[in-house]
């Protein structure tokens, strides 16, 4: 008899797999030219507090915006992305950049792997809401396990829930808002949206008193999250000592 859990997770990795394979140039050459997802990345290195011996990894590494801003500061990044073509292009990115200390490896991030107190510093930007949410807890456990201590976890993402809070109605009107001021087109994604969100499919944000919670469960100290831009936020932990 099929796993039930294990097939959906495997359905979801693969649909992952086939939109981030089609949708990898498009990404690599817009990423680069959106205000907001320029100021996060921005924020998710700030918050790393990278140092020169650390050895980081990035989850969900896209073309690599986040990786080849922390690669100058550290002394090396494994990029990790579900995409080969991802990790391609990222490589590619890297080269043209003459940044020599980045390496890349196409694997979700389900079934990532590495030995108890190896890294030195994770962090991933817009990846994690595309976990199922039972996944996300268990992924921030096996990072506590990675890290050093003192090792630092930081995620920057779309954090909101379904309107349990202030912050996730002002963001959820603020959507909705701007979607039925496009007509037609608007409300149409409005639907398509609505019923992805509410399924959770494809993505599952979740909001920042979640993250924080997860992450002090598995034991991080010194937890914080600070809001970023629009719906967007980072939060970080520390190993403690």
């Amino acid at each position: 008899m099929t796993d039930a859990p294990l097939a959906t997770r495997d359905r979801n990795l693969t649909r992952q797999h086939r939109f981030w394979n089609r949708q990898a140039v498009v990404w690599d050459h817009g990423a680069g030219n959106n205000p907001g997802l320029v100021k996060v990345v921005a924020a998710v290195i700030e918050l790393a507090d990278p140092k020169p011996t650390d050895h980081a990894v990035d989850l969900g590494c896209g073309s690599g915006q986040v990786t080849l801003g922390l690669a100058p500061k550290v002394a090396s990044v494994l990029a990790i992305d579900i995409s080969e073509k991802m990790i391609d292009l990222l490589l590619e990115n890297a080269r043209a950049a003459g940044v020599p200390n980045v390496r890349g490896q196409a694997c979700p991030v389900e079934q990532l792997g590495f030995e108890a107190g190896s890294v030195d510093l994770v962090v991933t930007n817009y990846a994690l809401h595309h976990l199922r949410d039972e996944d996300k807890p268990v992924l921030v456990a096996r990072i506590f396990e990675w890290l050093r201590p003192g090792g630092r976890f930081v995620i920057g993402d779309m954090m909101f829930g379904r309107g349990g809070d202030a912050r996730d109605r002002e963001i959820i009107a603020s959507k909705l808002s701007l979607l039925l001021r496009k007509g037609p087109g608007g409300w149409w994604r409005i639907a398509k949206n609505a019923s992805r969100y509410l399924l959770r499919l494809q993505e599952r944000p979740v909001s920042m008193a979640a993250w924080v919670s997860m992450l002090e469960k598995a034991g991080f100290s010194e937890v914080r999250a600070e809001p970023v831009v629009n719906e967007a936020a980072v939060v970080r932990g520390t190993k403690p000592l």
